[in-house]
């Protein structure tokens, strides 16, 4: 019964260390006092029965209490009621009512919830405002303080001026936000980002009340220590000790966000990721740009073959690409990373596909990803040559969308850019853009 201390730490053994005794001798464990028959036990561990029965009710009423699903309780998290919850339910807003609506009202405390996207899809402008509006009263914040811990850059405190001055909605704030609710720190590699998360950031939870943790970005440190010159990154050992760090990150971040009802917001980076091209399907067939447990799923060539897009003019080299097996990776992630679920996606879609840093391992400790997309809208050149009288097509700007990839309180959005809430950063913060037909699509695709 050696297990009994690690699934049951405070249970009472001192009325039952005869009968522990008899049964870890006989290699009974905690799970077979609740799954098998009370008699059998008895003959294998020769016990007398009624002080086993009273040992496994003891044992089965103590995991209930455990679980919260003890008829003893008045109240546990499993049994309350409903409107109990709702009230409960904190969140931050984005200080816009259409990306709070596909949020399901906001960003959840108690859960870790990630930003990815691509260098300039509007990641450091979503966390910012987070920072500010958590300082708010409720409905819009949790009148806080916040902890920014950053791993490539310093906080941009001018851009918080900045919205601080211009936002109509932290203009009219009483008490107003201010930088000196910010508390920011620099964390260069695992090392101080392990030690800082696990004994600096509960002492400031509990000096400053501080309910949103922003780690920007969760991807950084990983690619410097794993992923460095001279590193065999591709090596079982290497991949196991990074996949072992990201699961004991996942574990402490869990156990910050629930313990003080914090919400957890990291941001991921993304990696690219190609089409062969020659598929009828290139949904079906993308593939990860490295992804040793894609590699060794079946169906998949051997040789790469060099393709074009001639609409683009753009070589790329083709990657061994996936099929439709359920259990391969390529196929499934469509549905957890953000890119590659649009069913009929246009040559610069799968040109542009991106795929969030450090892989499946990573994305099962979240428990909400945020896709922040952008694409390109092209316009004629402004001179024009012998072969093309409009001239060769420019860069005039970027459209943005934030797309909900799975989370647990919110409907996610469907397929490619459908229910995906298009929105642009200006000055004074982040802003849904009126849907009005206009035939944007098209111009961006031209």
């Amino acid at each position: 019964m050696t297990d009994l201390g690690v699934i049951l730490p405070g249970f009472q053994t001192q009325q039952y260390v005869r009968l522990l005794l008899s049964l870890e001798k006989n290699l009974i464990t905690t799970a077979d006092l609740v799954t098998l028959d009370v008699v059998e036990i008895a003959k294998r561990a020769q016990l007398p029965l009624l002080d086993l029965k009273r040992l496994c009710n003891a044992v089965l009423e103590a995991l209930h209490t455990s679980l919260g699903v003890s008829d003893n309780l008045e109240s546990t998290p499993l049994q309350r009621p409903g409107k109990d919850l709702f009230n409960s339910w904190d969140t931050i807003s984005t200080l816009d009512q259409e990306l709070d609506a596909a949020l399901g009202g906001g960003i959840p405390t108690g859960y870790i919830t990630e930003v990815t996207g691509e260098s300039g899809a509007g990641k450091t402008q979503f966390l910012l405002t987070l920072l500010l509006s958590a300082q708010l009263p409720s409905p819009h914040g949790l009148s806080s303080s916040v902890l920014y811990i950053s791993t490539e850059s310093a906080l941009p405190t001018t851009r918080l001026s900045q919205l601080l001055r211009s936002h109509p909605a932290l203009i009219a704030a009483d008490p107003k936000p201010s930088l000196d609710s910010v508390i920011s720190i620099l964390t260069p590699d695992l090392e101080s980002q392990d030690h800082i998360l696990r004994f600096q950031v509960p002492v400031a939870i509990r000096r400053h009340g501080i309910r949103l943790i922003i780690l920007d970005s969760v991807a950084a440190n990983y690619r410097a220590e794993f992923e460095r010159p001279g590193a065999v990154s591709s090596s079982g050992a290497n991949m196991g000790q990074r996949s072992s760090e990201l699961v004991k990150l996942g574990h402490l971040l869990r156990t910050l966000a629930k313990e003080g009802n914090i919400a957890i917001v990291v941001a991921n980076q993304v990696a690219d990721r190609f089409s062969s091209g020659g598929s009828n399907s290139p949904v079906l067939n993308r593939a990860m740009q490295s992804s040793p447990l894609a590699r060794r799923s079946g169906g998949m060539p051997s040789s790469s073959i060099a393709s074009v897009i001639p609409e683009l003019g753009l070589p790329l080299q083709s990657i061994p690409v996936s099929t439709t097996d359920a259990l391969n990776l390529d196929h499934q992630q469509r549905w957890f990373t953000g890119w590659g679920d649009d069913p009929h996606p246009s040559h610069l879609t799968i040109q542009n596909m991106k795929t969030p840093s450090l892989g499946l391992i990573w994305t099962t400790q979240i428990s909400c990803r945020i896709a922040l997309i952008k694409r390109p809208v092209y316009g004629p050149g402004l001179v024009a040559d012998e072969d093309n009288d409009r001239g060769e097509p420019v860069l005039r700007k970027w459209r943005r969308w934030m797309k909900v990839v799975f989370a647990p309180h919110a409907a996610v959005s469907g397929p490619g850019l459908d229910d995906a809430v298009e929105f642009e950063i200006r000055g004074d913060g982040l802003r849904a853009k009126k849907k009005n037909g206009d035939g944007d699509d098209e111009e961006m695709e031209a």
